[in-house]
């Protein structure tokens, strides 16, 4: 079809037609004949070209017609060789733009542009088009367009490969599908075919004489990446890789388009990382282009995304976050991102950025909340805590991430700083706060009345079963994400409570125990903190849960949350109080707080579980609770530390809290005991007035008095009702490297996908919790926190027709087959599974 006819009759012709009425402006010429050749006895061509005056008398007598309802003509086409008008006070000078608003014009937009027709006309030659374009400053004539491709339509091609575009030709002929492959195999004659297609599409001159797939495919991966990484070079090339083929500018299009469908097909992705790797090796990339700084904005080879790590660094080093949350976001679907280990970086730069402008954000708003303490702690309640669930999942990508060249330490550096620069003015405004208001707050839910306002009334009525769920060290912005992940199984109310001082286990548990606020006091027994309820010691689990179990009788059962979980209990039938334990967050930060953040979601996980378990026994409702928060301290220095006050300090609680009797100076504030709600055998407590305890060394603590120690969350879930059933019309794919049995790193990424074949349910999410298992079930393997992973839960959020990749994070001294699980997250039954079987050496 020459191009004439290609715009006479997919253009104009249908957009006359449908219009009834139709200017075509024509400053070039260029469709004078090609208009005329519309009418016919039935369309009205009027042509503006030799009298200006006798054509609008004409136009007017013919649209006349063509409204009439017995009418002897369809369409009128005006021929105006002049610019289309654009303005209204063009319009208003123009004779023939009241035609063009009763009906239609050409062109009308960009599409219409001569370019476009013509690369619309002939896809499969647009880099010809293109460069006979850019030779032609008035665009060239219908003839030359006529004469390019001389008709060539790649029949051998298309039937070999099963295709009809030329970009679909491209892409098979680098990457052919296993049938496409065999085609190109048992069939002869279409490599000729193939030398000159890739000639018009791309400009490229086939030096092999191979006539094998193989032989072609090398050389055309070479070409169209190297092709890619010249037209996205913002600087002249080096000299040393000027003599490397690379198509012409005018196929930069068909280029990057082809590459990104390479990039972003699962079918292709690994076929084109190993290609690229394979190419930057062998031109020596990284080498050659050392001394460039910008390579503009395509990652098409590994090495460039390395240079936009470090141009993602650069703009958190140099307070420039509008350039690193740039670069994050053109960056956050590249290829590279789904190698496991370019995860961990990246995913350290986002989590980082987050944290910082979180940061800022909060400082600048600081003021405006900082009048009275009612007002300070509403701000934590609604945005200050931001900062605290940030800075631990931060924390957590330092974790997650081993660095042995020591890139990030500016990012760290720089995250740490802004946090703990936040952290103590707020520490500052809360400690005048607690000076003239005391503690708790007035008003507000102290977590001593949680158990007497909660929970007394609930079981006042037998049977009405109950289960509480202690949880050491579950802080406030904890709470709210657990809260988030329980509403997804029913209804889930969270409130605020305020800790009991000092912010340790033995006095946090003991203050969750009835009649607590009123009987609960601290003494000093044996040079040591000795908590009683009345007259009843506290100080240890036994006695605690001695309290409930002389209270309720056989109503009371209790266990640890870890035993209710994994075993199989047997909860008495009169049990209405069922006191589930976990030590797991507090114990393991005390630990090894560096390493073990990562542990936390496998406590949400427990008590998710839980819940499920407890809702098929007939539990009512669940109440969870928590003794204390906590402070990540990170960033301390060698000589990040409070020193103690003068006087008489027998009491040292956790290195944040002293009790005893003294006097105040400018490190730390020494209140009456009264007056921050606790009673006992001394006068005074002494907390430090910065966020750093009385011992240097802290990398994580509590027991003093700042919003992340003294906040927790009180959670009660209703289990009285049905659970959300969203998944069971739904299934969960799994896949490694189209399909390949062994993983040759510890950082494997796998692709996961929801198929729904239910058109009802196309809008919905499902939850799926992914891990590497061993034979016995034991994990082996978690995914890396962040990204698509909620950094709390280690879940994936899908919705149908989805993929994502994840990477998982291998235990590095397991060895083995195993199998990639896809769980929900509240029955821990398998959605599905992948076998697979590590293949590097331990």
């Amino acid at each position: 079809m020459s191009i004439a006819t290609f715009i006479r009759d997919t253009v104009l012709r249908p957009r006359l037609l449908q219009a009834g009425c139709m200017v075509v402006y024509d400053p070039d010429h260029r469709y004078h004949d090609l208009c005329l050749g519309l009418g016919d006895d039935r369309i009205r061509v009027i042509d503006a070209s030799e009298s200006s005056i006798e054509s609008r008398q004409e136009a007017i007598m013919a649209l006349r017609e063509v409204g009439k309802a017995k009418r002897e003509i369809d369409a009128l086409v005006v021929y105006v060789p002049q610019r289309r008008t654009e303005t209204d006070e063009e319009k208003q000078a123009d004779p023939f733009s009241i035609y063009a608003q009763s009906g239609t014009v050409f062109p009308q937009d960009d599409g219409d542009d001569y370019l476009s027709l013509c690369l619309r006309a002939k896809p499969d030659h647009a880099t010809e088009i293109r460069r006979v374009f850019a030779g032609s400053p008035n665009g060239p004539s219908f003839s030359v367009i006529d004469a390019i491709g001389g008709g060539a339509s790649w029949p051998q091609l298309r039937a070999a490969l099963r295709v009809d575009s030329g970009r679909e030709i491209l892409t098979a002929l680098l990457a052919p599908s296993t049938r496409q492959a065999d085609a190109l195999k048992s069939q002869e004659g279409w490599s000729d075919e193939a030398r000159e297609f890739l000639r018009a599409t791309l400009g490229m001159s086939v030096k092999t004489r191979g006539k094998t797939w193989t032989s072609i495919a090398d050389e055309l991966w070479r070409f169209v990446l190297f092709s890619e990484f010249v037209f996205d070079l913002p600087v002249p090339l080096p000299e040393t890789l000027k003599g490397v083929p690379h198509s012409p500018i005018e196929a930069k299009p068909i280029v990057e388009d082809v590459c990104d469908r390479l990039r972003t097909n699962p079918a292709t992705r690994d076929i084109y990382i190993e290609r690229a790797e394979a190419i930057e090796v062998e031109l020596s990339l990284p080498e050659q282009c050392r001394d460039i700084d910008d390579l503009g904005d395509r990652d098409t080879f590994p090495f460039e995304e390395r240079t936009f790590l470090k141009a993602a660094i650069k703009g958190i080093s140099n307070n420039e976050t509008d350039t690193t949350r740039g670069i994050i976001g053109r960056h956050r679907n590249s290829v590279w991102i789904g190698k496991g280990e370019s995860q961990a970086q990246w995913e350290l730069i986002r989590t980082g950025l987050a944290l910082i402008e979180c940061c800022d954000d909060n400082e600048r708003q600081l003021p405006e909340h900082a009048r009275s303490q009612a007002d300070l702690l509403d701000f934590y309640l609604g945005s200050l805590r931001e900062a605290d669930r940030l800075q631990r999942e931060f924390e957590q990508a330092v974790g997650d991430f081993l660095d042995p060249h020591d890139i990030m330490h500016e990012v760290i550096d720089q995250a740490r700083s802004r946090y703990r620069r936040l952290a103590e003015k707020i520490q500052t405004i809360f400690i005048k706060h607690i000076e003239s208001a005391g503690w708790p707050p007035e008003g507000r839910l102290a977590n001593s009345d949680v158990y007497d306002r909660l929970l007394a009334d609930r079981l006042k009525e037998n049977g009405r079963r109950i289960a509480y769920l202690m949880v050491d060290a579950l802080r406030y912005e904890l709470g709210v994400t657990l809260e988030k992940q329980l509403s997804e199984d029913g209804p889930v109310e969270l409130q605020a409570a305020y800790a009991q001082l000092p912010t340790i286990t033995l006095v946090g548990m003991a203050s969750l125990l009835p009649g607590a606020r009123t009987q609960l006091s601290l003494e000093i027994e044996s040079d040591a903190l000795a908590p009683k309820l009345g007259t009843s010691k506290v100080g240890n689990v036994t006695q605690r849960m001695d309290v409930l179990r002389k209270k309720l009788g056989d109503r009371f059962q209790e266990m640890p949350l870890g035993d209710f979980v994994r075993g199989k209990p047997k909860i008495t039938p009169t049990v209405d109080l069922l006191v589930l334990r976990s030590t797991e967050i507090d114990s393991q930060l005390e630990s090894n707080p560096e390493t073990t953040l990562g542990l936390i979601p496998s406590t949400l996980k427990l008590i998710r579980v839980a819940l499920h378990k407890l809702r098929g026994m007939g539990f009512k409702e669940a109440v969870i609770v928590t003794d204390h928060g906590f402070f990540l301290n990170s960033h301390a220095a060698a000589g990040d530390v409070c020193t103690k006050p003068q006087g008489n300090w027998p009491i040292n609680a956790h290195d944040r809290a002293l009790l005893g009797n003294g006097n105040s100076d400018s490190h730390s504030v020494v209140l009456n005991s009264e007056k921050l709600g606790i009673r006992g055998s001394f006068v005074q407590i002494a907390l430090p007035k910065s966020m750093a305890p009385y011992r240097a060394g802290h990398l994580y603590f509590h027991g003093g008095a700042s919003l992340a120690e003294a906040i927790v969350p009180v959670i009660i879930a209703r289990l009285d009702n049905e659970e959300h059933s969203s998944a069971a019309k739904m299934s969960v794919e799994l896949s490694y490297k189209n399909g390949a049995k062994r993983i040759t790193t510890r950082v494997p990424v796998v692709e996961i996908a929801l198929v729904s074949d239910d058109m009802f349910s196309q809008e919905e999410s499902v939850e799926v919790l992914i891990e590497a298992q061993d034979g016995k079930g034991n994990v082996v393997g978690e995914p890396r926190a962040g990204g698509d992973v909620n950094p709390a839960t280690r879940t994936i959020t899908l919705t149908p027709g989805q993929r994502k990749q994840i990477a998982l994070r291998m235990d590095p001294d397991f060895e083995g087959k195993f199998s990639i699980k896809a769980l929900n997250p509240t029955t821990l039954a398998s959605l599905s599974a992948l076998n697979l079987e590590t293949d590097y050496t331990v």
